[in-house]
């Protein structure tokens, strides 16, 4: 599960990196080293064409936790925050979006939380967080989708009236992050981006053959404050390594 992660990078970078055509922002976003599920996120996407132009690639702004454009309550979304890619096709809340609906979502890392042989005052064990980023500092691709939600409270024209909600897709770790924890993003490398966010490919299985968990050696892992546990502590700060707490084996784990 990816439940928190870090993305400081600025628009203009992102526009850059990702060759944006048209960056659909009212306002760039603050640096925010603890995103946490529902706030508003970087989503680089592509919409469909018209008649017989090119789809437009767009930078925008979406709520982390995939409301269904079938629901009833966008409530649901804070659930779906992540897509686990084994059942992606399958699902009734994920399938229809990973045929048209694809985007990546821009992180500098995310976090991972590891117990220790510690344990708190309830007698639950002390989970120690770790921030999982590139090795090279560069930008993680996250592969996900998004969903536009009506809501039928709003009138019509209302430009509140859509909700454009997102979701990242995981995969199983691999050996030395799965230490950690068993799941983690699914990646996308710079040479899949274009097709995986075209939407005139509507092929699951075409879609899915894009995705790749990240190569050995591609992440580094490493410790970080408790305080990233608080979603109303962000900062730098957070992502700084720090000595590890002991495993439950007396060992600090090596991923």
């Amino acid at each position: 599960m990816c439940g928190r992660y870090a993305s400081s990078r600025r628009p203009e970078d992102l526009i850059e990196e990702f060759e944006v055509d048209q960056p659909r922002i009212a306002a760039p976003l603050a640096a925010d080293y603890n995103v946490a599920p529902t706030k508003e996120v970087y989503a680089v996407l592509e919409r469909p064409p018209r008649a017989a132009e090119e789809p437009e690639r767009q930078l925008r702004v979406l709520t982390w936790g995939l409301v269904p454009s079938w629901a009833k309550d966008p409530s649901i979304g804070s659930r779906l925050i992540n897509a686990r890619v084994e059942t992606l096709a399958e699902k009734p809340a994920f399938r229809k979006a990973l045929g048209v609906r694809r985007c990546l979502l821009p992180a500098d890392g995310y976090y991972e939380w590891y117990a220790t042989d510690r344990t708190d005052a309830r007698g639950k064990p002390v989970k120690q967080p770790f921030f999982i980023r590139p090795s090279d500092s560069g930008t993680l691709a996250m592969a996900g989708l998004y969903e536009i939600w009506r809501d039928p409270t709003r009138a019509e024209g209302d430009p509140a009236a859509f909700r454009w909600t997102s979701t990242v897709i995981t995969t199983e770790a691999t050996d030395d992050l799965g230490r950690i924890h068993d799941r983690m993003p699914m990646m996308l490398d710079p040479e899949a981006r274009s097709a995986w966010l075209d939407p005139r490919l509507t092929s699951a299985a075409d879609a899915l053959a894009l995705l790749s968990p990240a190569a050995p050696g591609r992440l580094v892992a490493y410790p970080v404050s408790t305080a990233v546990g608080n979603v109303r502590n962000n900062g730098p700060e957070l992502v700084e390594p720090m000595p590890a707490e002991p495993t439950s084996a007396g060992e600090v784990p090596s991923p």
